[in-house]
């Protein structure tokens, strides 16, 4: 099954509000913040697809534990201080951060918990987790491959709370992330974080600790690279999610390159959100940009090639590789290695399918670099069933014909209704363009 992008005849200088869903980092973390906490935890405006739905399922699995799906969010009810390992594996799907999150879960429940994945989630690496499970008192078993899933963890194990918690940073930042709610879930304390290495995709673990602060957990960041959790559970009954930077950023890329206007609301000057950063990318490619408390406009304009350090919003990287294809100049997206071991290797994804559609591009270990042709030929683009690239390259048949995107089912792992708001941004533009006529 493939998706056949038709490309927009005409645009409107009428801006489109984008409907773009809550954050899907931001849900991950309240709907463990909220598992952690006795009582009731209502999550509203979060963002429902196949990550954080396979987490709440998986969370309701644990026994005095229940996670129940709303119109808008989840809501979470905990009536044991402690709770039980599910009698059944606990499958996440390819969601690498709920995994990650679900093996520090476990190990505060009774009993062992097995977390099990897909083929994909089962080669992706869970060692630095693991090797700090195994310092600080965790037992666990790899039950295939070490230091991947399926893992069972044994709940219950006595952790030490008196040493640093030492984890690598250089992988993956939801190593840190996880031990941080793990942390907080102990009863001696206070616990220290100690992040060793190069420390990749640092806002997200500031996008954690800020979560925790605002649930009233205090966690004080003392350096760059060293944590202090005071232990306590969360004091929220109410978590409101903001609107999701990575799924924005192909709604930013679509105005970008059309040169249009466009409103994305229930985010700006106050997201602890990494990808935020994309728009001020595009600014420096030509674009108009203004960040207000609640909102983020953004107005296309000729596009120039950037060379960009890309660590910080690493879930941006295709978006901006599909917009470098549409400037003048090449653009060249460095500090960009974790990008080999997501849902697949996205810095190979983006330089194959670029290629594909006609567009010169390479790659190196930590790099990419564009360099447009001033074309965009006809193709079936693969998708990795990744869906980041199937919406960064749905970006370009907004304007080239002919680009067909394989699996395009795919983008429910984060945007499930990704498709309806590119047509509805395209029907913005068609309509307002035949009122003009007229």
């Amino acid at each position: 099954m493939a998706h056949l992008i038709t490309p927009t005849n005409a645009f409107s200088a009428e801006p489109f509000v984008a409907n773009i869903p809550g954050s899907k980092s931001l849900t991950n973390r309240a709907l463990i913040l909220a598992a952690q906490r006795l009582g009731k935890t209502e999550i509203r405006r979060a963002l429902h697809c196949e990550d954080t739905d396979h987490l709440a399922r998986c969370l309701n699995q644990f026994g005095g534990l229940s996670v129940t799906k709303t119109a808008d969010g989840y809501v979470v009810e905990r009536d044991a201080a402690r709770l039980t390992a599910p009698k059944e594996p606990i499958y996440v799907g390819g969601a690498g951060t709920p995994a990650r999150f679900l093996l520090s879960f476990a190990a505060m429940a009774h009993g062992d918990t097995t977390v099990t994945g897909n083929a994909r989630l089962s080669e992706r690496p869970m060692g630095d987790l693991l090797s700090t499970f195994q310092y600080i008192g965790v037992g666990f078993e790899c039950l295939k491959t070490a230091n991947c899933l399926p893992i069972k963890v044994r709940g219950g194990s006595k952790i030490n709370t008196s040493l640093f918690w030492r984890v690598s940073g250089s992988t993956s930042s939801q190593f840190t992330s996880s031990l941080l709610l793990l942390a907080a879930q102990q009863t001696d304390g206070p616990v220290t974080v100690l992040v060793e290495g190069k420390v990749v995709s640092k806002p997200y673990v500031q996008m954690t600790s800020g979560m925790m602060g605002a649930c009233g957990i205090r966690v004080t960041e003392v350096t760059p690279d060293y944590y202090v959790v005071h232990c306590g559970m969360s004091q929220s009954s109410v978590i409101d999610i903001e609107a999701d930077a990575s799924g924005m950023s192909y709604f930013l890329a679509a105005a970008a390159v059309t040169g249009t206007k466009i409103v994305i609301p229930h985010i700006g000057t106050g997201s602890a959100q990494g990808d935020v950063g994309f728009a001020k990318v595009l600014q420096q490619m030509g674009c108009a940009l203004s960040i207000a408390a609640d909102s983020i406009t953004l107005t296309g304009a000729p596009l120039h090639g950037v060379d960009v350090d890309m660590d910080t919003m690493p879930d941006t990287v295709l978006t901006l590789a599909a917009v470098a294809a549409l400037a003048r100049g090449s653009t060249r997206i460095t500090n960009i290695a974790n990008l080999r071991v997501k849902e697949c290797d996205r810095i190979h994804a983006a330089t194959t399918e670029l290629q594909r559609l006609g567009v010169n591009a390479e790659q190196g270990p930590d790099f990419l670099v564009v360099m447009p042709t001033g074309t965009v030929k006809p193709a079936v683009v693969e998708t990795y069933d990744d869906h980041r690239v199937a919406m960064c390259f749905a970006i370009l048949g907004l304007l080239h014909p002919g680009i067909d995107i394989v699996n395009p089912r795919c983008v429910g792992k984060s945007f499930p209704g990704f498709w309806d708001e590119l047509a509805r941004f395209q029907q913005h533009h068609n309509a307002a363009a035949v009122s003009a006529v007229a």
